[in-house]
């Protein structure tokens, strides 16, 4: 019986990926990929495989997430094995839930294959915990972008109050407004940030400053999507790496650019 997989690819190093989803894909008749997924990945498909790219950019999408969904539909209702290979982890900020969901309403047999999510992977390439049992003891990861613009309906003031991390996806548009958020809420305008772009990947570069400061670093250093945004006291994990890098027992090449 056909079937669609629903298949996280990790967050940019290709290596990063899981066993069974590279399975995913060595046997996949159609492979329907994200922008951010390593194309090393796709030298793993079948030479007769179909490869069909949906990729998105902030405000321009290639394919519709409509259409999308409607050719996954298509390909499993012609026999075929399908992979929808998606970024990260398909299910947070993925929309893989809605992709499930409109193949069980046509009675299509899906599975979903997690993947390592961005959030967490991101900033642990940058040797930034998100947790840490000194000042990290709670964490919550956010979206930046809502369908109206502005993220305006997520809430901020009690994101502020009520975890020690915070972790943004696709934040970079609003980062002003979000950073200005944070301090209306009550977080401190001293509390350390870092940017992380394109994490994982040999082009990962990481900007350091505070919610009162880092939109002016960003615009500085250039930094741009895809990024991760990392708001709490876990920040400083990565400045004293840094400042140890040159330890004898510390040697990861990983510890990149700028703070």
């Amino acid at each position: 019986m056909t079937k669609v997989y629903i298949v996280g690819a990790g967050p940019g190093d290709p290596e990063l990926i899981t066993i069974k989803a590279m399975k995913c894909i060595q046997k996949a008749d159609v492979i329907l990929y994200d922008r951010l997924v390593s194309r090393e990945l796709l030298k793993e498909a079948k030479q007769e495989a179909e490869l069909i790219y949906c990729g998105k950019l902030p405000k321009l999408h290639v394919m519709k997430q409509e259409s999308i969904q409607h050719l996954l539909v298509k390909y499993a209702k012609k026999g075929k094995t399908v992979v929808r290979l998606k970024g990260g982890d398909p299910f947070v900020f993925g929309r893989g839930a809605e992709e499930a969901e409109a193949l069980a309403r046509h009675g299509i047999c899906f599975e979903v294959v997690p993947g390592i999510t961005s959030g967490i992977a991101v900033p642990a390439y940058a040797n930034i915990p998100i947790t840490h049992r000194d000042f990290g003891r709670s964490f919550a990861v956010v979206t930046g972008h809502c369908k109206k613009g502005l993220p305006e309906e997520i809430n901020w003031s009690q994101l502020a109050n009520s975890v020690d991390t915070i972790v943004i996806y696709m934040g970079m548009s609003h980062l002003s407004y979000i950073t200005m958020s944070l301090i209306e809420g009550g977080r401190a305008d001293t509390t350390p940030v870092a940017i992380i772009q394109e994490g994982t990947t040999p082009d990962q570069r990481i900007v350091t400053g505070t919610l009162s400061t880092i939109a002016m670093l960003v615009q500085q250093h250039n930094i741009k999507n895809p990024a991760i945004i990392v708001v709490g006291e876990v920040v400083h994990i990565g400045e004293r790496l840094k400042q140890l890098k040159h330890h004898p027992q510390i040697t990861d090449a990983r510890i990149v650019e700028a703070y």
